[in-house]
């Protein structure tokens, strides 16, 4: 058929119809919210490259997983803030770290809540970077993977429900693997940023997880924007060393790159739509130039139909507070 007698446009004359047929949903149980926890910390802390997000201490982070709890969304992933740092990042495998000791107080308010760690030494080491360091002041591979693992087992002895490594150190995932089965965890999750790019868009984290690097940048080990194949590698590698399931980070720029993914392989499959994202439309927004609600709504419909099954993304409360006040 061709026009007159085919018009599509037939079916977006209804709002009835354009909601019948339309092709993919955002859902707030599809959602996870980022949560930052500060040790030392004494009352929640706004984040100023990130209007509404917050540093949390100890005691209000239960709280503010109970309200999000409250709102459906499904799960948060924890990034820990501690006191001090030092070279071997020491304190992020500590019983009582920082993100042990949430999970711990949050497992305790809400149960059924999904609790997902992140695993790196950037928010403990001094440094700044995602691993250990020679004395050449290069982040060295195979000495920073038992450090890793030993980080994922403490979150798993302090009951996370899923660890995800964020450092992108080669072999690691099958050396969080190998570990966690090899103290009874062997039915524990493990979320892998298998594609992890090196982006501007991580700036306004930095500031709140307080993990800029002291010098140099991160660009030899995570991954060249300008690289698509290589993530189909990546990808592969960590699901060949025991990954359950994958995550691209960023989100914004990368829909090709999840679409692929998507179309190569059939695991559970998540973006991260990150701090410079959530910052740049939450800036726009404020002065005017942007409808926020409509803005947000239609990047993470597009991360969704690019082929996400889940979004890491600091709108998650946000949106479940916009579908509840529409319901």
């Amino acid at each position: 058929m061709k026009y007159p007698q085919l018009r599509l446009r037939r079916l977006r004359e209804s709002a009835g119809v354009r909601r019948l047929v339309q092709e993919h949903r955002l859902l707030v149980e599809n959602l996870v919210q980022p949560l930052f926890v500060k040790e030392g910390l004494s009352k929640p802390f706004e984040v100023p490259s990130m209007p509404g997000q917050y540093q949390f201490p100890l005691k209000e982070a239960a709280r503010e997983a109970e309200t999000l709890e409250a709102l459906g969304i499904p799960g948060i992933i924890l990034f820990g803030i501690p006191a001090g740092k030092d070279k071997t990042g020491r304190a992020a495998a500590a019983g009582r770290g920082v993100v042990q000791t949430a999970i711990r107080a949050i497992k305790k308010k809400c149960p059924g809540l999904l609790l997902i760690a992140d695993v790196c030494l950037c928010e403990y080491l001094v440094h700044g970077h995602c691993g250990r360091m020679d004395g050449k002041g290069r982040v060295v591979n195979d000495a920073s993977l038992l450090a890793l693992a030993r980080v994922a087992l403490s979150y798993a002895e302090a009951g996370a429900d899923v660890v995800a490594p964020s450092d992108m150190m080669d072999g690691r995932v099958r050396a969080i693997r190998g570990l966690l089965d090899q103290k009874g965890f062997e039915t524990l999750p493990i979320l892998s940023y298998a594609v992890k790019y090196t982006s501007s868009f991580y700036a306004p984290f930095r500031e709140a997880a307080e993990n800029r690097p002291r010098f140099g940048d991160r660009s030899t080990y995570q991954m060249n924007p300008a690289n698509g194949r290589e993530a189909l590698r990546e990808a592969f590698t960590d699901l060949e060393e025991g990954a359950d399931m994958l995550l691209v980070k960023p989100a914004l720029g990368f829909g090709d790159v999840i679409r692929e993914i998507r179309n190569r392989f059939d695991c559970p499959l998540g973006a991260f739509s990150v701090s410079g994202e959530y910052a740049m439309i939450k800036a726009a927004s404020q002065r005017g130039w942007l409808d926020e609600k409509k803005a947000v709504q239609e990047t993470h419909l597009g991360i969704k139909r690019a082929g996400a099954d889940f979004i890491i993304t600091y709108w998650a409360k946000e949106l479940a507070e916009w579908t509840k006040a529409k319901s």
